[in-house]
């Protein structure tokens, strides 16, 4: 019983084979035989619909030849440096306009993200600072501050393909547009960073000479109109200057026919061109210093005006008391902002310690306010169920 039964029987595919021989020599095979064994019965429907709806892998010869598509998200913007130049020009012709400001400003800040700033094209983007600038007082505008600041924050990131003279009116913008909008903030430690900045640039700044109050007070007093004649005249006298000095090198003007004479020439247009380049370096030192300390001025005065704010008043102490350690950085009209600043932030330091607030009152606490409150409130003995004690709730208490 242990043995295999079948053991001695041949497998079924021999003997379905065999039979296929046999009738095909006999030739007895009937039509319906020859189709049930050359035509197999179809697979169930089931099988059919499953392997339909399977999806066919393919083999590895076709994904070695077609390699996997990925998808990727354009990050850079793919246009030629003229349309670029373009592009800054438009942007620059509207974001002059509060009303347009805030969608120019983030076009501009999508080139500063595609990495479209290169040194082709950092004077056409500075152009658009400068017409962002254009009015000072559009920056400090509430509806206004969020866009400046993120634009001129990203800005830092480019300021490397900016000359010297560009990076200088950056900073002076920065001052205005970050530094300034970041002191109206409600965060204490973003208000505490920015007052460190204005410390640190008020540090930097060199001591005021007299010939810097004298300046500034011809500019006070003189209109914009005398200013453009007394350039013009100034740029009349200095060519004419220069004429007289040449006639008295060379009056006859034989050093041009010489052949040493050339390189006199030569040597005296060196001079004039190094001596224009100090004075234009100078020039713009000046302006560089009398726009900073405006510009550190708008901040303190932005800062005074948040000492009703209980959580910046000691910053703001610091701040000021700094600034008046430092008023010899400024101009005359300068220093006497300060000293103004300084006398009504100390009067409101001394009503803080003789425990007033800013507006004259004691500081009280919160259980000195409620205090004071229910002081003269009229509560019943029955914990206020009668309104204002009247006891009109006595029927039903019993």
């Amino acid at each position: 019983m242990a043995e295999d039964l079948f053991s001695d029987l041949p497998p079924p595919s021999a003997i379905l084979k065999r039979n296929i021989d046999e009738s095909t020599i006999d030739g007895t095979l009937t039509k319906k035989d020859s189709a049930a064994h050359l035509n197999p019965p179809p697979p169930p429907v089931q099988r059919i619909l499953k392997g339909a709806l399977k999806k066919q892998k393919p083999s590895e010869s076709s994904q070695e030849q077609a390699p996997q598509k990925r998808l990727r998200f354009k990050t850079t913007v793919d246009a030629s440096e003229t349309q670029i130049i373009e592009a800054m020009q438009k942007i620059a012709a509207h974001i002059r306009n509060p009303s347009k400001f805030g969608k120019a400003s983030k076009l501009a800040l999508q080139l500063v993200q595609a990495g479209s700033v290169k040194p082709g094209t950092a004077d056409q983007f500075f152009s658009i600072l400068e017409a962002a600038m254009s009015t000072t007082t559009a920056c400090t505008d509430p509806s206004l501050r969020a866009d400046y600041s993120l634009l001129f924050s990203s800005v830092q990131d480019i300021a490397k393909f900016f000359n010297t003279q560009q990076k200088n009116q950056l900073t002076t913008w920065t001052l205005r547009a970050v530094v300034a909008n970041d002191l109206n903030t409600d965060d204490s430690f973003v208000f505490s960073k920015a007052a460190g900045r204005v410390k640190e640039a008020i540090s930097s700044l060199p001591f005021a000479s007299e010939e810097d109050d004298i300046e500034e007070a011809t500019a006070l007093t003189s209109a914009n109109r005398q200013e453009e004649t007394m350039e013009d005249e100034g740029v009349g006298k200095a060519s004419k200057n220069d004429e007289i000095e040449t006639m008295q090198e060379d009056p006859f003007g034989l050093d041009e026919l010489l052949p040493s004479g050339t390189k006199r020439v030569e040597k005296r247009k060196e001079k004039k061109d190094a001596m224009v380049r100090v004075k234009k370096a100078e020039d713009e030192h000046k302006r560089f210093l009398t726009a900073q300390r405006e510009a550190l001025i708008l901040c303190l005065d932005i800062a005074a005006r948040r000492y009703k704010t209980p959580w910046a008043q000691t910053v703001i102490d610091i701040l000021v008391k700094h600034a008046f350690d430092n008023i010899g950085r400024f101009t005359a009209q300068q220093r006497d902002a300060i000293e103004k600043l300084w006398t009504s932030i100390r009067e409101q330091m001394t009503h803080r310690k003789q425990g007033k607030s800013v507006t004259g009152k004691l500081d009280m606490n919160a259980f000195e306010m409620l205090q004071e409150k229910y002081a003269n409130e009229k509560i019943s003995i029955r914990h206020a169920v009668g309104g204002g004690g009247d006891r009109r709730a006595e029927q039903w208490l019993g």
